[in-house]
């Protein structure tokens, strides 16, 4: 059993799944392409909040500071924190050494119905960044290449640095497969 979170003692409020999912396709309809740019910068400016969250939803359970835990103790801490939170479970692993991955098969802002040809957990992406940055101690980039609103089984996040993820994400407007633009990188 995951501890609850207190989210009026963690600056968060609590969003339905059905809202997001109809707030991000208002913003599609509305904004096209430029909706994606808009939740990001969203879910990047929470970031700060979600990891302060973290912290001391850690702390009150006696599990110490996230900046010290090792990668499976993180994985397992992060993955009871964002289902507790009501986002889903993330399963950290890396493609190579410069891209990390997040994948969760249960991830809230994917809305599975929606049948949409590109991934679109925007809001997600930019939480990410702010958060895991806030782990590396340096600026991320996340691009997602799997999504679960678009049919995937799963959706997957891609995790590195500026000049990696926009690698990544080039090649993949040429056509190419992420994980053979990340083996490019070497």
């Amino acid at each position: 059993m995951t501890d609850p979170i207190d989210l009026a003692d963690h600056q968060m409020v609590a969003l339905t799944r059905a809202s997001l999912a109809a707030l991000r396709a208002a913003l599609m309809r509305d904004a096209g392409a430029a909706a994606a740019a808009y939740l990001q910068e969203a879910g990047y400016a929470g970031g700060d909040a979600i990891f302060g969250s973290f912290a001391a939803w850690l702390k009150a359970r006696g599990s110490g500071d996230p900046m010290e835990m090792d990668l499976p103790t993180f994985e397992i801490a992060a993955t009871d924190y964002f289902r507790a939170a009501g986002w889903g479970s993330l399963a950290i692993g890396a493609l190579g050494d410069a891209v990390a991955t997040l994948d969760s098969e249960d991830w809230g802002e994917a809305d599975p119905a929606s049948g949409l040809s590109q991934p679109a957990c925007h809001l997600t992406t930019g939480m990410f960044a702010s958060f895991f940055g806030r782990i590396a101690e340096a600026p991320l980039a996340v691009l997602e290449v799997e999504c679960r609103s678009m049919g995937s089984e799963r959706c997957r996040f891609l995790i590195g640095n500026a000049p990696v993820m926009e690698h990544v994400y080039l090649e993949l407007e040429r056509g190419m497969a992420y994980d053979e633009a990340v083996a490019e990188l070497g």
